[in-house]
């Protein structure tokens, strides 16, 4: 990432977490190092926060199917579409929040998972639906092991289910944010496709917008350096005044040959231990996740936290984190867990003391991200 883009990204999250802290005031503020902990009904807590800002939902609602007394709201449905609805209220608010370069996991019982899915459709474009294989690690059994096999009249479900999403758009073919952007700058500038194409130097061995007609559809996205070139090509028309980091338009997804990239993941399930939430997913998991889809000083959400696995996965890597819990118990561990990380690490998050001034300086928000004309 180029250094003054860096410091500009990092800054703008930085005002987006103090916005974030302005609605539910100072005390919600656990740690120096950018956490915010939130004790209350999640879909209340979430209405509250301002659009568009945040970067990754990682979340974990109750499964509904699985009926587990243990687990906060597991059993508060009786019906499958009263769950569905309330699961298509957080939706809702999940597109809201987010900012259009974000992404959401969101996890769910494998019986319920094509449901789940179809629900999140109206909003979001489905990119995966995740297998998470859950292996025990050598010398724990777990429950599989221990069962009855023959009382089986169904395969076991050894598995959960992870829904990875981004917000959708409607105007292109592919419902994608950036190829709505894309084309309203283009107009804005009074440019064509085709002289678009011209001015950036990608053509098309078809049609005469090249690639840039596929950006607008949302088949692709364009490289660092392509975007470098659009930039330079729309500001030189003099009708637009900024254009946004490519890291505020373009959603981030980091992943190589040395890193999970399949949609089956296998990171072995949390042993049992003494004070475990009878949910909780693993912290490699978690930080892959988290890793893959967002940039350092990014601002991840769990509406459902738990014991507080993903805040502090987000604040081991540099990012910032929210934590919204119902449960009074569990909003102390997290506090607790929170405390003691920040007396054993010290993230930089914040920009450098001195202002980085822009050369063109964004202004408010034009369409769905921040640019100016």
């Amino acid at each position: 990432m180029n250094p003054r883009r860096n410091i500009l990204h990092m800054s703008q999250r930085q005002q987006d977490f103090a916005r974030i802290e302005a609605v539910y005031g100072n005390p919600a503020r656990v740690s120096r190092q950018a956490a915010m902990v939130l004790h209350g009904d999640s879909l209340a807590l979430l209405k509250k926060l301002p659009d568009h800002s945040i970067s990754l939902v990682l979340t974990d609602p109750p499964y509904h199917s699985t009926k587990k007394a243990n687990i906060h709201g597991d059993t508060h449905f009786e019906e499958d579409d009263d769950f569905l609805a309330w699961i298509d209220a957080f939706c809702e608010q999940w597109k809201r929040v987010l900012r259009p370069n974000g992404s959401i996991f969101c996890f769910c019982a494998s019986d319920m998972c094509s449901r789940v899915e179809q629900v999140f459709s109206s909003r979001f474009n489905v990119l995966s639906q995740i297998v998470w294989t859950k292996p025990n690690e050598p010398g724990f059994d777990g429950w599989k092991q221990k069962m009855k096999k023959e009382a089986l009249r169904q395969w076991y479900a050894h598995s959960e289910r992870i829904v990875f999403a981004e917000p959708a758009c409607e105007g292109n073919l592919h419902r994608s944010p950036f190829a709505s952007f894309l084309r309203d700058v283009r107009k804005r500038a009074g440019l064509s496709a085709h002289q678009l194409a011209e001015l950036t130097g990608s053509y098309g061995r078809v049609n005469h917008g090249g690639a840039v007609s596929n950006w607008e559809t949302g088949r692709n996205i364009p490289s660092r350096e392509q975007y470098a070139r659009i930039c330079d090509a729309i500001l030189a028309t003099g009708r637009m005044k900024s254009m946004p980091a490519y890291e505020d338009v373009i959603r981030p997804f980091l992943v190589d040959a040395s890193k999970e990239f399949t949609d089956v993941w296998t990171f072995p399930s949390v042993r049992p231990y003494p004070g475990k939430h009878p949910a909780e997913k693993p912290s490699s998991m978690l930080e892959h996740a988290i890793e893959a889809t967002t940039f350092v000083g990014d601002i991840v959400l769990d509406c459902f936290a738990g014991s507080g696995s993903t805040a502090l996965a987000a604040l081991k890597l540099g990012r910032r984190t929210i934590s919204m819990e119902i449960e009074k118990r569990w909003v102390e561990v997290i506090t607790e867990r929170i405390a003691e990380f920040d007396e054993t690490c010290d993230l930089k998050l914040a920009p450098p003391e001195q202002p980085v001034r822009p050369v063109r300086r964004p202004p408010p928000q034009l369409g769905l991200f921040a640019a100016a004309g």
